[in-house]
């Protein structure tokens, strides 16, 4: 069964160069239009400036999603000021991919980035990236902590350095600058340090807090600037390891933290559809294989929310000092975690999938005067998505090599008829896994790398009826029909799955 081109669709480099290229020639005219919603009557044009907030390993378990046990205050003082996208979709629910397909707005057949290994820029050494274009349209684009992948970082999108501060990893170890990554090995085996950490030490002792501290500074001299900014700021946390302050893991009651429902791998699934829950086992202290006993889990899961609450108290800093030197009033904020991350969902712990749990994750938009301020949308968004979206509010052009869709009529209407379908992928021992999710389906099928003609497996989960994704429905006979009439809409792609207006 032969997988068609446009849903492996790859972008020459020099093709998106062409087309950017044409489109230059008005780029003065639109940089005029750039923020006209966001000047008052009879003033100049203001181009908007832009927060750009990314979160490292960041699940849509958050207040604003109406997970209320979780104390996520300043993210969620995001949500009422802009909009909460409850269905928006990671390309491929790994670091390094899904950044660079947000960043690019191109997916991982496209960038070539499937592995933590791979830049962007050796399948597409000339695209431009999304602050690259603020930059080329006369914005001052600066960027800290995480955003592109460590070791990973593109000098062509900054107008100055990137710069991320160091700190140690851990506080009780006995040398406190020691990185989990330079723990000695444990029987031969390199192991990290231990998976969680509570301390009493202040924010700023860790990188995230450090990171606030340098954000709420470059603000500062953002704000006397004369061109609109690009910021782009990157917390780690809640990556591995969960280390955080003392005070955060006291906003939880371990008794009160509830296991996952459904600690059991999918019935009827293909084995390789999940890992082995492999980053989280490299810790020291996590059994090499096996379950994970519920009393660890549950430590776990404390470590996992004390951590969010830490980087949400550090977004708050930032968000604090925005407000403070009167730029909230004409600046975008969005926010995106990478991708989603399992808690012990299918009895696996980490991201490395297509399940729900990991290509799902949280993305906030607030545009200063929104009239749906406070509202959720149930549309289908993917992260390729990001990149026109911002870069229409702002008045940017839209380059050609884009394969996403801008959502702004969302912020209008969000309930209008949207995307039919959103796209993720992920790579596993031979196979790639190429994953729709629509308004009802998650379907995923299973390729050869290399022969995309070869149908190794396929799944399929009704969230009507298995919102968790726990039964693959896919060889049942009675769903041959809807097999088949998922399997034509996936040959179809993502471009078949775009709004009928931007077909």
């Amino acid at each position: 069964m032969e997988v068609p081109a446009k849903n492996m669709l790859t972008l020459p480099a020099n093709s998106a160069d062409k087309r950017l290229t044409r489109r230059r020639c008005l780029q003065m005219g639109l940089m005029t239009l750039g923020g006209l919603a966001l000047r008052a009557p009879g003033a100049a044009p203001q181009r908007p400036n832009i927060l750009f907030i990314a979160v490292d390993d960041l699940r849509p378990e958050l207040g604003c999603y109406g997970r209320e046990y979780i104390k996520s205050p300043n993210i969620d003082r995001i949500a009422r000021q802009g909009m909460t996208f409850n269905r928006a979709y990671c390309q491929q629910a790994v670091c390094s991919p899904s950044r660079s397909s947000l960043l690019t707005g191109t997916r991982p057949d496209t960038t070539k980035v499937w592995d933590l290994v791979t830049h962007f820029r050796d399948a597409l050494p000339d695209v431009v990236t999304l602050p690259q274009l603020f930059k080329q349209g006369g914005y001052f684009v600066q960027g800290i902590g995480k955003i592109y992948h460590p070791g990973f970082d593109d000098p062509r999108s900054w107008s100055v350095p990137w710069q991320t501060p160091k700190a140690p990893t851990y506080a009780l170890l006995k040398t406190p600058e020691v990185k989990d990554e330079d723990v000695p090995p444990k029987n031969g085996k390199k192991r990290k340090g231990p998976a969680f950490e509570s301390a009493d030490v202040p924010d700023n002792f860790f990188k995230d807090g450090k990171v606030a501290d340098l954000a709420a500074g470059t603000l500062r001299g953002l704000s006397r600037k004369p061109e609109p900014f690009f910021f782009a700021v990157g917390f780690a946390k809640p990556h591995l390891p969960f280390v955080a302050p003392k005070k955060y893991w006291d906003l939880y009651d371990p008794a009160q933290i509830k296991l996952a429902p459904n600690p059991f791998r999918p019935k009827e699934a293909p084995e390789y559809a999940l890992s082995n829950s492999n980053e989280l086992r490299n810790y020291e202290g996590m059994p090499a294989e096996g379950p994970i006993p519920d009393n660890l889990a549950r430590q776990l899961k404390h470590g996992y929310y004390a951590a969010v609450s830490y980087t949400d108290a550090q977004i708050g800093k930032v968000l604090d000092e925005l407000d403070r030197l009167g730029l909230r009033k004409n600046t975008i904020i969005v926010l995106w975690g990478d991708h989603g991350w399992k808690l012990g969902e299918h009895g696996e712990w980490c991201k490395h999938s297509n399940v729900e749990n990991d290509a799902n994750a949280p993305l906030l938009l607030s545009v200063p005067g929104m009239k749906n301020a406070g509202k959720h949308t149930n549309a289908l968004v993917e992260f390729v998505d990001v990149y026109p979206t911002l870069s229409e509010l702002a008045g940017m052009p839209l380059p050609g090599h884009l394969e996403g869709t801008s959502f702004k009529p969302l912020l209008d209407d969000p309930n209008r008829p949207w995307k039919t379908a959103a796209f993720s992928q992920y790579p596993r021992q031979g196979w790639m896994g190429y994953s729709m999710r629509t308004d009802r389906y998650r379907f995923t099928v299973w390729v050869g790398r290399k022969d995309h003609s070869k149908v190794d497996a396929i799944e399929l989960y009704d969230h009507q009826t298995d919102p968790q994704e726990n039964t693959n429905i896919a060889k049942l006979p009675a769903n041959a029909e809807l097999v088949k009439r998922l399997m034509e809409q996936w040959r179809q792609g993502w471009q078949g799955a775009n709004p009928p207006a931007t077909r």
